[in-house]
């Protein structure tokens, strides 16, 4: 008995289900003078929807939720330690071209292992929305948990792998809504060559005309560096915001866009109108998700993103190095606008209607959340984030808890802000390169010993 109760992981569930039953009373119904016990009674035996799914007793709901949460947290720290206990090659040669052997072959399984899992998570992906009919919450799903996560994919490479702090990143998104309305004829401007073109070809518009804008804003800004870099994007961003809020002759002003139409296919005999319906644009834009998944992979393992990491560490050396810092941070800028461009197109085209509410600050500082929360320059974890927190996010405007309010939403996002930094300040999933210098640091390594350790530890990736 002794030795049940001693088990780690027993005693790592119960002090997370002890917390969820906190939380039960705390967001449980009122008590009354008449029946004293009826909010802790009801905080245990009322029903409380499970993500939409069935609606057990809410006892039932948190148990569930913990061990959720106990999976996760186990699933990070089994994660974590593996990589810190990865070993760095030493030994005579004969050790070095057995281990790199080994460590070979384990490395093709895992890849294996990843493209497996990769391949299971994108099927359930496209099988969502069978599983889920509820046109509200597919809407959700598009709208605060997809997009959000085109976004905070551009802000990954502009963020994570630059490391350029970009706070007005909503401008982008911002861009690519009206460029789609003007595309299509909805702003008071005349659109493009006196014609109301389709909505599907304000795809590639959107897309240049956000990456223009990157490079735009990027030539004059990025010679600036730290804080001095983040208090221009967010003038950009405030900069974007007003114009498009004032300019009643240009955007609309205040009151908005005209009606913006559906999207719509027109090719020879293919037609095909997306309509009310959210399913055509869940696929639609996760079709995009996996493309920019697959591009910003790349590139991150490209000689660009080798570079990028390169100006991030170290924008002095860097440039010793040959490495052009302007050019690079340019190409950042840019690339991660285009994800934000798509993102104003879904946008634009699902509501059919763009006011300049949407794109506040308060949007930028959201989307960072998510990219720190996930882990700065890790794509899986920028991903994992954003499913976690946006995929809450969803779950309270669905079916919000009696003590939810709406308006207090930015206020947990801060608070679960702040608790990451305290606690784990790479992020849920963090990258492995930068869990790395985490470590070596905490540990106290020397530079000298650090750039041995670290030369090491690549030839051991190369390998």
């Amino acid at each position: 008995m002794k030795n049940f109760f001693g088990n780690p992981r027993l005693q790592r569930y119960g002090r997370t289900l002890l917390i969820l039953l906190l939380i039960i009373v705390m967001t449980g119904p009122e008590g009354n003078g008449s029946q004293p016990t009826s909010g802790f009674t009801g905080s245990f035996g009322n029903h409380m929807s499970f993500f939409g799914f069935f609606y057990p007793q809410r006892w039932v709901v948190f148990v569930l939720l913990a061990g959720i949460i106990y999976g996760v947290i186990s699933s990070v720290k089994l994660t974590v330690h593996w990589w810190r206990n990865r070993a760095i090659f030493r030994g005579d040669t004969y050790q070095r071209i057995s281990r790199t052997v080994v460590a070979t072959k384990r490395r093709s399984r895992l890849k294996s292992t990843r493209l497996g899992f990769y391949a299971l998570g994108l099927a359930f992906a496209l099988y969502f929305p069978h599983l889920v009919t509820d046109q509200s919450w597919q809407t959700l799903v598009v709208q605060d948990v997809l997009v959000y996560l085109l976004l905070a994919l551009g802000l990954n490479v502009v963020t994570g792998f630059a490391g350029l702090l970009d706070l007005g990143y909503v401008a982008f998104y911002a861009i690519g809504a009206y460029t789609t309305a003007w595309v299509t004829g909805s702003l008071p401007t005349p659109p493009p060559f006196g014609v109301h073109w389709n909505t599907f070809v304000a795809i590639p518009v959107a897309i240049v005309f956000a990456m223009l804008c990157g490079v735009l804003l990027g030539i004059p800004t990025l010679r600036l560096r730290g804080d001095y870099l983040a208090i221009v994007t967010l003038g950009f961003g405030e900069i974007v915001y007003l114009f498009i809020n004032n300019s009643y002759g240009i955007t609309g002003g205040s009151t908005g866009t005209n009606q913006i139409p559906f999207l719509s296919f027109h090719l020879g005999p293919i037609k095909y109108l997306w309509g009310l319906i959210p399913e055509p644009y869940y696929y639609l834009t996760l079709a995009f998700v996996v493309i920019f998944l697959i591009v910003f992979s790349s590139l991150e393992h490209s000689r660009v993103g080798r570079s990028w990491v390169a100006i991030r560490e170290d924008e002095v050396a860097a440039e010793s190095l040959g490495i052009h810092p302007l050019k690079y941070k340019v190409m950042a800028f840019a690339i991660g606008a285009a994800s934000a461009g798509f993102a104003g197109v879904v946008t634009a085209s699902q509501t059919l209607f763009v006011t300049p509410p949407t794109f506040t600050i308060s949007f930028s500082i959201n989307i960072l959340v998510l990219v720190i929360f996930g882990g700065m320059g890790s794509i899986f974890g920028v991903v994992l984030g954003g499913l976690v927190v946006q995929g809450f996010v969803a779950y309270l405007t669905h079916s919000p808890p009696s003590v939810y309010n709406a308006a207090d939403l930015y206020m947990y996002l801060g608070a679960l802000l702040v608790v990451m930094m305290i606690y784990r300040p790479a992020g849920l999933f963090p990258s492995r390169r930068r869990l790395r210098e985490l470590h070596l640091i905490e540990g106290g390594v020397a530079p000298d010993t650090l750039q041995v350790e670290i030369g090491a530890h690549r030839v051991q990736e190369d390998v």
